[in-house]
């Protein structure tokens, strides 16, 4: 795994974007960079085994390099899931189908180039969009969860995990500077934060823990839960019990 040092001048020639650069650091930023992501997928895949029936469809949107199909495959490899992966970014798509072709998965992952908040998803019973709506223009979110919810069969099950804010302005300063002792503690230098803050600022934008309920509840989702937080990363289960 290729080490992240895209910011380690502390410089940014421009905002984040998900090109070849950010492609071939991205599974070592991710693990750097999002507090206890491999435990996120891990509980997706414990969700996915109690509420989903074998031979179940999975959509991962936004699946950048794969990683988290892979780790849903073998966790989940006795259900005989089928799965795929969408993101807009090519280069993404080509790491991911590079790793699913080295792990031997290709039989049970595919993947796709498109616009997540566009493409159909025929079939669709799980959906899994992790760390990805937050870069999705706040205006556009409530039509893009309403679009997911309609495209779930009855009983499906929607996994999103985005970064959150808190509306007490307070607290959430405290959690930003605990979110960047972790990033220290990673081995980030106060140049890389500093840099990738900056490119992030007007491209991420986070809700809230209750923004991103309400916008769940309001496309129709019949039962929607938190299941996990790290200060200010959160993860939602949303079902759609009814038609």
């Amino acid at each position: 795994m290729t080490s992240d040092r895209l910011y380690s001048n502390g410089r940014i020639a421009e905002d984040f974007t998900f090109n070849d650069s950010v492609a071939e650091v991205f599974d070592d930023m991710l693990d750097r960079s999002i507090p206890f992501y491999q435990t996120v997928i891990e509980l997706t895949a414990a969700l996915i085994r109690q509420l989903a029936a074998p031979g179940s469809r999975v959509y991962d949107l936004g699946c950048s390099t794969g990683t988290t199909l892979l780790v849903l495959s073998r966790l989940l490899a006795d259900m005989d899931l089928h799965f795929t992966g969408i993101d807009n970014a090519p280069a993404m798509i080509a790491k991911a189908r590079r790793k699913v072709e080295m792990y031997g998965k290709s039989a049970v992952i595919e993947f796709r180039t498109a616009d997540i908040t566009q493409v159909e998803l025929p079939g669709a019973d799980i959906i899994v969009c992790n760390y990805t709506m937050q870069f999705i223009r706040p205006p556009r979110r409530q039509e893009f969860i309403r679009r997911l919810h309609e495209s779930l069969e009855k009983g499906g099950m929607l996994i999103i995990s985005e970064k959150v804010i808190s509306p007490n302005a307070r607290l959430n300063r405290k959690y930003i500077d605990l979110y960047y002792d972790f990033k220290r503690k990673q081995g980030y230098s106060e140049l890389e934060i500093a840099a990738k803050r900056e490119a992030l600022e007007n491209i991420l934008i986070p809700f809230s823990v209750q923004e991103n309920k309400d916008l769940l509840t309001d496309a129709g989702f019949d039962e929607v839960e938190s299941f996990f937080q790290w200060i200010n990363f959160a993860s939602f289960l949303a079902l759609k019990v009814n038609r």
